[in-house]
């Protein structure tokens, strides 16, 4: 690549921070209620493809990945209230100059932003320049000594947000750091909390001479992930229950045929952890014959399927709940004790949720082959 792809953007936005770049611009429809506090000199230099900000919720703590002039940050901070607090990282200085100059003017007090890289979220730039000033590393045990303080300071702690958001940024990373940007996300989310990601996907992959353009992949072309790779990267990062929440009809951009569009994905955290026996089951209701879930389990439509504890925890939240009826046992089972194989797929016995006594589970294969028509995947 003639020039590295975080120079380019860096470089790119340094101007955009300055004056309008519209090449940037995908057009896109804010609540205006919220629009009314932010500073012009920030809703001129928007730069986004989505709006993130308009899933989130009262009293989150929300992460902005590469929060540019702030405007998404201004609107979440209005959003989640009070009781709520906002992080906006970007990694550009004149970008971060100009939402910390505006963020006085909004009178909001729960945002804060700070200088990283959105794909290395424990490095903490500000943190080490100060402890440097005050312990500069002479030998291999000053060294030490600031490895273990980086490692108690982390710019964003393990599982300390609740929803992390980003617009129009992630395909700005270079490709080979792509990965590590997911897994950062999934780090700093706490279990039950989400990603809310607008981004920019191809419905073709990117050829090499398109990746190696610095004016394209500065402008959010060149480094976006094809749509199914993007719902991928979530699901490899450990994130459950993706789902498109808005996917743009006509492209914001052609080049060489390859079309490029705005996508709004939210995913999941928290389907880790141990499978108990809870004598539970779940009724898909359709309209498939039936779905097959992120962690294999494949559930015809209308049949008690078996589930563990923490399945049945996780279908009865977002974005599950409202694909199911839930069957609870007539006896809760309230200690774990025996170990429930999610491996299998097991239609449960109305019976043992009566509280009869005896085999409780049968192979969904022989329970559930289609009688009108239907024919589910197991």
């Amino acid at each position: 690549m003639s020039m590295h792809p975080e120079s380019a953007v860096k470089d790119r936005y340094s101007e955009a921070a300055q004056s309008l770049q519209s090449e940037l611009c995908c057009p896109v429809s804010y609540n205006p209620a919220y629009l009314k506090i932010i500073p012009d000199e920030v809703l001129e230099r928007d730069y986004g493809c989505g709006d993130p900000s308009a899933h989130l919720r009262e009293g989150e703590t929300v992460l902005d990945l590469g929060s540019g002039g702030g405007k998404i940050c201004f609107i979440a901070g209005q959003v989640v209230g009070p009781t709520g607090r906002v992080i906006g990282v970007d990694m550009n200085p004149e970008m971060l100059a100009l939402a910390r100059a505006a963020l006085p003017k909004t009178g909001l007090d729960n945002i804060e932003f700070l200088e990283g890289r959105i794909q290395d979220l424990r490095s903490n730039p500000a943190e080490t320049a100060r402890y440097l000033a005050q312990h500069p590393v002479k030998t291999a045990q000053d060294a030490l000594a600031l490895q273990r303080h980086l490692d108690a300071h982390p710019l964003v702690a393990d599982d300390s947000v609740d929803t992390v958001v980003s617009n129009c940024v992630l395909n700005l990373v270079a490709g080979e750091h792509k990965s590590a940007l997911f897994r950062e996300m999934f780090r700093v989310i706490r279990r039950g909390g989400r990603a809310v990601i607008s981004d920019i996907v191809c419905d073709e992959a990117v050829p090499q001479h398109l990746r190696e353009n610095p004016e394209l992949w500065s402008g959010c072309v060149s480094g976006a992930l094809r749509e199914d790779a993007f719902l991928r990267a979530f699901t490899d990062a450990g994130f459950y229950g993706v789902r498109i929440l808005k996917r743009d009809d006509e492209p914001w951009r052609t080049v060489e045929g390859i079309e490029f569009r705005s996508l709004t994905v939210e995913a999941f955290k928290g389907k880790e952890g141990p499978c108990w026996e809870g004598l539970q089951a779940v009724v898909y209701r359709g309209p498939f014959a039936a779905v097959i879930d992120d962690d294999g389990h494949c559930i015809p439509r209308g049949v008690r399927y078996a589930v563990c504890k923490k399945t049945f925890g996780l279908y009865g939240r977002e974005p599950y709940r409202d694909q199911f009826f839930f069957v609870e046992p007539l006896h809760p089972v309230e200690h774990d004790e025996t170990p429930f194989d999610c491996k299998q797929d097991a239609i449960r016995d109305p019976r043992a949720t009566k509280g009869a006594d005896y085999d409780v589970t049968t192979d969904a294969a022989v329970c559930c082959e289609p009688t009108d028509g239907d024919a589910p995947c197991c």
